[in-house]
């Protein structure tokens, strides 16, 4: 059963806190989706740390990953 957990992340842009879902089977993907509040494009980059955790890493365009 795969289900959709939330997690809130800060837009690398406006800096505002936006609630995202996540699937657990997006890990080591890479997508764009774009900020609730200002419109911008989010990079974001699914992964796990050592104990099995969601990790979500959000980048701006111009930032490198």
């Amino acid at each position: 059963m795969n289900q959709l957990i939330e997690k809130s992340i800060a837009c690398p842009y406006c800096g505002e806190t936006i609630d995202i879902l996540i699937e657990p089977f997006d890990l080591d993907q890479q997508y764009i989706e774009d900020c609730q509040v200002c419109c911008k494009p989010i990079n974001f980059l699914i992964s796990e740390d050592v104990d099995g955790e969601l990790l979500i890493n959000v980048y701006s365009d111009d930032e490198a990953f």
